[in-house]
């Protein structure tokens, strides 16, 4: 007989039950050793499932490979708890640690693996959380949810959006991202956008015939390098924005004068921006020529003000920050719930080689939501 194929990254035999009265940092663990790179979170997925199905005072829904589990406790408030199951894909060079399966050091101290920070030790947090309190002083609806690493039309966030809104309902979300355990609020927009150049063909032995694409692309490089970006104050916030250049292609081959030349620009707006004007804004910077959009996603404020939100702020005790980066509480905020990201792990750590979480780390975000929902 055949042995069964695993998907790649799986440990050969690893456990499909999860023990959610566990250590969070072991628990940790236990969801890396699961490979669930975008496209593969099936077996996470079922395996999530199980576990909260086996906890009699949730109920659990679920969509493709998306799990909401949720108390019915009737609190003046609800709030989400969500992360998604999904990681990018493994690293290649050799005796990388961030990989699958996970592996402990520093006397057990810090764990390696893919997902470690992005963001599987937040998950293992929803997870024990979930378990543990069976009557939190709110209504608390745990997300857990696919296809975040890849483009946005993939999300299973988006889909639980279309097809079960009422799941997502709530007064308050927090997003378990890695934030080293400091809240940071809202989060900027991000667009992607292609500029392309034409000219016309030659032999590059007798360049004076043709018309250089390449070339003309210098007055856009010219344009983002004195671009001078913002930094907006929104709601007691600072967000830096951000106008780059993450792309330029052209060409054919050594001895042709290439006849089409592109530059994809990236642009992280501020929350005070809606995507219109963050769009109306580029075309200013770059007017004379038509721009393509690739990629568009919304900013979010970050509704501190919200009663759920100062209370959160409290409990965690830090002072909050700014989020740089585009996450998925812009999704919640379109959906008017304020969201703020709170989770273990150093975020520059993500998809790198060495991903790591400090067990303590995990730890103290559970504490630090425990108290939230218990006090």
């Amino acid at each position: 007989m055949t042995a069964p194929e695993t998907a790649p990254g799986t440990v050969p035999g690893a456990a499909r039950t999860l023990d959610l009265a566990a250590d969070p940092a072991d628990l940790t663990a236990a969801l890396v050793d699961l490979h669930s790179v975008s496209d593969h979170e099936g077996p996470l997925a079922d395996a999530v499932e199980a576990a909260l199905r086996r906890l009699p005072h949730l109920s659990v829904h679920r969509d493709g490979d998306a799990v909401v589990a949720r108390t019915e406790l009737g609190r003046a408030e609800r709030v989400v708890l969500a992360g998604h199951l999904d990681t990018v894909p493994l690293p290649t060079a050799p005796g990388a640690r961030g990989t699958v399966p996970s592996s402990w050091a520093d006397g057990g101290r810090v764990l390696y693996g893919r997902g470690t920070v992005d963001m599987k030790g937040g998950v293992a947090v929803q997870l024990a959380l979930a378990a543990a309190l069976t009557a939190p002083n709110r209504d608390v609806s745990y997300v857990f949810y696919d296809h975040e690493e890849v483009d946005a039309a993939s999300s299973g966030l988006a889909r639980l959006q279309r097809n079960t809104p009422a799941l997502l309902a709530a007064d308050f979300a927090v997003l378990l991202e890695p934030t080293d355990g400091t809240v940071e609020g809202g989060c900027n927009g991000t667009m992607r956008f292609r500029i392309t150049t034409t000219g016309r063909a030659a032999h590059s032995g007798r360049s004076w015939i043709g018309d250089n694409a390449i070339h003309k692309q210098a007055d856009v490089l010219a344009r983002l390098a004195a671009y001078e970006a913002r930094t907006v104050a929104v709601e007691g916030l600072e967000y830096r924005e951000g106008l780059n250049a993450i792309r330029i292609t052209g060409g054919v081959a050594g001895n042709v004068i290439p006849d089409a030349a592109s530059v994809e620009v990236n642009y992280r707006f501020a929350p005070d921006r809606t995507p219109e004007e963050a769009l109306a804004h580029v075309r200013e910077v770059f007017a004379g020529y038509e721009l393509q959009v690739t990629d568009l996603s919304p900013a979010a404020r970050p509704g501190l003000d919200r009663p759920a939100a100062a209370a959160f702020v409290a409990a965690v005790g830090h002072e909050p920050k700014p989020k740089y980066g585009w996450t998925d509480v812009a999704r919640f905020s379109q959906m008017g719930v304020p969201a703020v990201n709170f989770g273990p792990g150093d975020a520059l750590l993500a998809h790198t080689d060495d991903e790591h979480v400090p067990a303590e780390a995990v730890r103290q975000c559970y504490r630090a939501l425990a108290a939230w929902l218990t006090d």
